[in-house]
């Protein structure tokens, strides 16, 4: 992802309420979430100037907040307005949507009870998560060396922030050995999601895809299952053992940046780029599209 520093760009970010400079849209060093990760997050998409699903991202950061132990300080119809109205200021189009509430600094240690809930929102261009190239032909993807944890060490279902840790190690490592993503497995072994998508396999016609009890349940997950059913797919979600993707046929990720992403290849495993991921490919791709109103 090419391009200046994050911190340095122009344009507007919408936090706590009012528009500010993209420069000036800053934390203190001693803020809360910085210590103890106490921040969660969306990631969604602008396709034509309209918000792929907004209103559900809005009401997932709500939930992932109270599973931290602190309420957004705005609705979901405040934080849908709030979103669109960055949007609309940023001149884009098609776009990335970033909104992240955080404990702020006024009490530093572990209980922080009374510290201040802000919200901010950022939109940038980001096109396609992975090489366009590569992603046609399908990415290549890593056995990560951390696990998705127990769901009675961490609140799984919440978008935090402090879950991403290993995420980004996994990452780091996958990519320094030439791969563009890593596999995660579960606590108990068995095939979890990506750094930051969710997995489907293919085999005798059906889609296999991991149950989502230790992992987000992603929206894009959601929105791909229901694509697959309209057209007749059988999709099965259960428990995947790590042997078992020797004997499927294609594999793809999804996502809000992953959109539906085929893969090639999870270390020793291979797979063909088949019709049902490039039907599901489609499907999405016109699904996310806004209709054009008739004339």
């Amino acid at each position: 992802m090419a391009g200046p520093a994050f911190d340095d760009r122009d344009g507007v970010i919408w936090f706590d309420g009012h528009m500010v400079d993209w420069r000036e849209a800053k934390v203190h060093v001693l803020t809360h979430a910085m210590h103890y990760a106490s921040a969660v997050f969306e990631g969604e998409r602008a396709y034509g100037g309209d918000i792929f699903k907004s209103t559900a991202h809005s009401e997932r950061l709500k939930q992932s907040a109270r599973l931290l132990d602190f309420d957004i300080p705005y609705s979901v119809a405040e934080i849908d307005a709030a979103k669109q109205m960055v949007l609309a200021r940023s001149g884009l189009k098609d776009a990335y949507i970033r909104p992240l509430a955080w404990r702020g600094s006024e009490m530093m240690g572990v209980s922080a009870q009374a510290n201040k809930i802000h919200l901010a929102i950022a939109v940038w261009e980001w096109p396609s998560y992975f090489n366009p190239a590569e992603r046609l032909k399908g990415i290549r993807l890593d056995m990560a060396r951390y696990r998705r944890p127990d769901p009675a060490t961490a609140p799984c279902t919440s978008k935090a922030a402090g879950l991403y840790m290993i995420c980004t190690i996994s990452k780091h490592e996958a990519e320094r050995k030439g791969y563009a993503d890593a596999l995660m497995l579960d606590w108990q072994g068995r095939v979890a999601e990506c750094t930051g998508a969710n997995v489907f396999f293919t085999k005798d016609g059906a889609i296999h895809t991991p149950t989502a009890d230790c992992f987000l349940d992603g929206i894009t997950r959601k929105t791909v299952i229901d694509l697959a059913r309209a057209r007749g797919f059988e999709v099965i979600e259960r428990p995947i053992m790590p042997d078992e993707m020797e004997g499927f046929v294609e594999c793809f990720i999804t996502g809000t940046a992953a959109e539906v992403t085929p893969v090639a290849e999870i270390g020793p495993y291979k797979f063909t780029v088949g019709n049902m991921t490039k039907t599901l490919m489609e499907d999405y791709m016109e699904a996310v599209t806004p209709k054009k109103n008739a004339a």
